[in-house]
């Protein structure tokens, strides 16, 4: 079988990681881009033991970074989640986690100079629209990996990166909340539909028949529990004017419950986040702006189980399997029509590899000839 070879860089983004490409060096046509990720990721099969996939949501995703034309803009960003049982690429979300590894290997690739001590990278996310903010640290114009910042999910300590989300809201749908509505009742759910970053269904765990503090792999032997949501998923779908979601993963679906008091960190509430069909293991950074987004907006189902100001800058604590996401929040107005300006965050991230990745030559027959090895 001939092969052929793909710059390619592995990183590690928060609590995610997959290749880095830059986008002149993968196919541009979408359909070849979804053949060429997931040969490169090794997707359908649950172990993904053909590819650079780790058979788990957080390990099967990619990111495709290059100059931008934009005035607002330093880079493109492009996120493929290469769905591990199935031969599709969704392209429609964004991870943010991932994003917070887009600044660092736009510095390693030369796409951008560095400077000091830090570095700004405004980033523009292609499946969004949405433009963040990065600042990375680059003391002496060499970006350093080493600091003293941990974030739950990653062992030990590393530089931090800042991010900083703006044009959030209504990515899908144009309308904080897509139904006009703070609650409706769905499949006889009582469920907030909101969409900041990503479009996410909320609900009470109670209402799903579970308390919110089971362990991910407890939900996921849960099988009624996802037959429920998903009737759920694609009824609210419809209503926020998305259509059937069947085949994609957005919208999302999130249960919350009150926060507990975990090792003496009280987070504001405690949530568990679908992918959608399994937990995710932590907290994506985008269902923790979604979230947030949802807990400054007064009558959601988030209230009564949480207690916030009407401060306009104020840090959301969001309690989830390993640990607590701390998300910012910027809005103006009142909150019973909040106008969200920026959400951020402080992550973490590394680069892992720097090489070629070798997939089969009919992943990308354009280059067939070119790429051979």
């Amino acid at each position: 079988m001939s092969q052929i070879a793909v710059p390619c860089t592995l990183m590690r983004g928060g609590t995610s990681k997959g290749p880095y490409f830059r986008l002149s060096e993968v196919p541009e046509d979408r359909t070849q881009l979804e053949r060429f990720l997931l040969a490169v990721i090794g997707s359908p099969d649950e172990r993904q033991i053909d590819g650079l996939g780790g058979a788990d949501w957080l390990t099967s995703k990619t990111a495709m970074v290059g100059p931008s034309k934009r005035p607002d803009a330093d880079v493109d960003f492009l996120f493929g989640q290469v769905i591990i049982d199935e031969a599709r690429v969704d392209f429609k979300p964004l991870c943010g986690n991932l994003t917070s590894a887009v600044g660092p290997f736009a510095i390693e690739s030369g796409i951008i100079k560095a400077n000091d001590p830090e570095t700004r990278v405004r980033i523009f996310n292609v499946n969004t629209n949405a433009i963040i903010d990065a600042v990375i640290q680059t003391p002496g114009g060499k970006i350093t990996y080493e600091g003293g910042t941990a974030i739950d999910g990653v062992p030990g300590t590393a530089a931090p990166i800042e991010l900083f989300f703006s044009n959030l809201v209504g990515t899908r749908t144009g309308k904080l909340l897509p139904t006009g509505n703070a609650i409706d009742v769905i499949e006889g759910v009582e469920v907030s539909c909101v969409d900041a970053a990503i479009p996410m269904i909320i609900t009470r765990a109670e209402q799903m028949g579970l308390t919110g503090y089971e362990l991910p792999a407890e939900i996921d032997a849960n099988r009624p529990f996802f037959d429920k949501l998903e009737r759920v998923r694609v009824a609210a779908s419809h209503a926020m004017g998305m259509g059937d979601p069947t085949g994609s993963v957005v919208p999302k679906f999130c249960i919350v419950s009150q926060a507990r008091d975990r090792d003496g960190r009280k987070a504001i509430i405690n949530a568990r986040y679908m992918v959608p069909a399994t937990c995710h293991r932590t907290f994506p950074l985008v269902g923790g702006q979604c979230l947030a987004a949802a807990c400054i907006q007064k009558g959601t189902v988030v209230d009564g189980l949480i207690d916030v100001s009407d401060e306009q800058r104020q840090t959301i604590h969001i309690e989830h399997p390993v640990g607590v996401l701390g998300t910012v929040i910027e809005f103006e107005g009142m909150r019973d029509a909040p106008d969200v300006k920026r959400i951020g965050f402080v992550r973490t991230a590394r680069r892992l590899m720097e090489g070629r990745v070798f997939v089969p030559a009919d992943a990308w027959p354009d280059m067939a000839e070119e790429l051979a090895v």
